[in-house]
């Protein structure tokens, strides 16, 4: 006996096994919506951060938080780096540098900030609906 599948490009019903929308993510703290600070930015289309992203770069530690850093700031710094770069229009990928300030790892230091250069990666692509849709994550992620 012969199933009938409905194709669907290179998949059929049938080769569907899992489906985690991206609205899913978002709702489970896979991914961050940072799409009203995009506008802002002057970024048409909605964005999302990784939570590894978030949690290592963008959300400040307290001490951090003492010396003035704060989540806004250093999402502003992410979302604005990426504008930059998607203008040299480097296709659905991009790679590009942030500059973070942190914390110094001696206390005695005399400094009170030292810069990190991260490296972030972006990719642009279909949402839930189709329409373009842009993910910020550390290089190593898909």
């Amino acid at each position: 006996m012969q199933t009938q599948t409905q194709e669907h490009g290179f998949f059929t019903e049938a080769d569907v096994i899992h489906t985690y929308s991206r609205a899913q993510a978002i709702e489970g703290g896979v991914l961050i919506d940072a799409s009203e600070m995009a506008k802002e930015a002057g970024i048409k289309f909605p964005v999302a951060l990784t939570q590894e992203l978030w949690a290592r770069w963008v959300e400040p530690t307290p001490a951090m938080q003492e010396l003035g850093q704060s989540v806004e700031g250093r999402l502003w710094d992410v979302l604005w780096m990426f504008r930059c770069a998607a203008r040299r229009g480097e296709g659905s990928e991009a790679f590009y540098t942030v500059i973070f300030a942190m914390e110094p790892k001696s206390k005695r230091s005399s400094r009170s900030f030292v810069q990190k250069y991260v490296k972030l990666k972006a990719l642009c692509g279909p949402g839930d609906t189709m329409a373009p849709v842009i993910t910020i994550m550390m290089p190593h992620e898909d």
